[in-house]
This record gives structure tokens, C-alpha cells and sequence, in this order.
């Protein structure tokens, strides 16, 4: 039997805060409670539209709608880096 794809671990997870400790990606958990339906939403959102099919293109999809998230809470006239995304490549 061979090993699973990354559409069928992606689709494994019962919580957003699964994919990101499966991929690797810090995150704030208060920031994950206030915002789990925009996240899931923007994650997946990312994962669908880039198809993923390894580990670094998911994981990369995954970040993407994490920081979208975190950078849309941020004042848009300020030059302030993101807070609390351990993982911007953005700062």
C-alpha cells in the first residue's frame, strides 16, 4: 500500500490547528479561537485553488491564509509588521 497524499492528510484534519502543527507553521491560539471560521475558510480557500501535491506547496498554502488573515487585521495606512505570525515572511 503506498503512502497517502497530501490531499487525503489534508483532509484528515479535524481542526485548523492540526494542519498547522502538521505543517509546521506557529501560531497564536487566541488568534486561532477569535478567527477559526475566517481561517478555515481562507486556508482551505488557498489549498483549493493551488491544488497542492507535496508537503512544501500545502504547507506554503496554509501560511498563505494564515498571515492573509493576520495582515487583515492590521491598520492598512501603517507600515506595521505582523504580530503574532511566527512565521511571516512579511515582517
Amino acid at each position: 500500500m503506498g503512502k497517502p497524499d497530501i490531499q487525503q492528510i489534508i483532509a484528515s484534519f479535524t481542526s485548523i490547528e492540526q494542519a498547522f502543527e502538521y505543517f509546521d507553521i506557529g501560531f497564536d491560539s487566541r488568534f486561532v479561537e477569535e478567527y477559526r471560521t475566517q481561517l478555515m475558510k481562507r486556508c482551505y480557500g488557498y489549498v483549493l485553488l493551488a491544488k497542492p501535491d507535496d508537503w512544501f506547496s500545502a504547507r506554503r498554502a496554509f501560511k498563505n491564509g494564515y498571515c492573509k488573515v493576520q495582515r487583515g487585521r492590521l491598520d492598512p495606512y501603517s507600515r506595521s509588521a505582523c504580530r503574532g505570525c511566527t512565521t511571516c515572511q512579511r515582517r
